[in-house]
């Protein structure tokens, strides 16, 4: 099998494989690429096919085997593209949900690279103006998943963080708040989406409801307090700046004994 795609360039050597390969061979080549999928190759190097984890899946349900060849299950109708492509032909080939992953070819119908729909994502989200030439590989997807973070007061989580600008969606439980707090390095732009609370903007006191706009600028002491009993807070927070960690606040005040007025 490896004979057959060694002058395959090497950042694809992960996602590809020849269609006599057995279906064991193939779910090994998944499981070290982590991605779900391979571009299967015949005997010329062109691209015969492509094959995901549900196809496997599939053709175990219908009786296959562990020594099944792949060709014999894999998807010869696929949708790919050529490296003269522009990159708005991917943007629409992915407006179709059942598409996650694309084989860029040359006119030979060799694979000369391969783009995902995380990577077109995280292009978008690191700002990031390619072709279709761009080693998509390199990119890393985690901008476009996020973890969510809990804290006493509820929980965030980050929708975006690039060097411009970070954004999060932040949602506080019935009767939790934020600490009184100031950021040295970045402001914020609040849009409340559901709920109603109190903010504190240094000596001002605002309430706020669905729709409310807030602006926080940089070393301005602030606070946040959700005011029902039974409704979460939600609010979308962007922050602009030249250091967006989460290790630039001051907490004057907390109720959950987390201040440190020194920074």
């Amino acid at each position: 099998m490896g004979a057959f795609i060694m002058d395959v360039d090497c950042r694809l050597e992960l996602f590809v494989v020849h269609m006599s390969a057995t279906i064991l061979d193939a779910l090994k080549r998944i499981d070290n690429n982590k991605k779900g999928f391979l571009v299967v190759l015949d005997t010329s190097q062109c691209v015969y096919g492509t094959l995901t984890d549900g196809d496997v899946r599939r053709a175990f349900i219908h009786g296959a085997c562990l020594s099944t060849p792949i060709h014999a299950i894999c998807t010869r109708q696929f949708c790919s593209l050529s490296r003269d492509d522009d990159m708005s032909a991917a943007t629409e080939l992915f407006k179709n949900t059942g598409i996650n992953f694309i084989p860029i070819l040359d006119a030979e119908g060799k694979l000369v690279n391969l783009l995902t729909k995380g990577q077109m994502q995280a292009l978008l989200l690191y700002d990031i103006h390619a072709d279709l030439s761009y080693n998509f590989l390199s990119l890393d997807e985690r901008i476009v998943d996020e973890e969510i973070y809990h804290r006493p007061w509820g929980f965030y989580k980050t929708t975006i963080l690039n060097e411009y600008f970070r954004s999060k969606v932040l949602s506080v439980k019935p009767g939790g708040k934020l600490s009184l707090q100031s950021h040295n390095h970045r402001e914020e732009y609040w849009i409340v989406v559901h709920g109603e609370g109190t903010v504190q903007i240094e000596q001002s006191f605002l309430h706020i409801c669905c729709g409310s706009m807030l602006f926080i600028p940089k070393g301005a002491k602030h606070r946040l307090t959700n005011t029902s009993e039974d409704q979460s807070l939600i609010i979308t927070e962007v922050q602009i700046g030249e250091y967006l960690g989460e290790d630039d606040i001051v907490r004057y005040e907390d109720a959950y004994g987390r201040a440190n007025p020194g920074g």
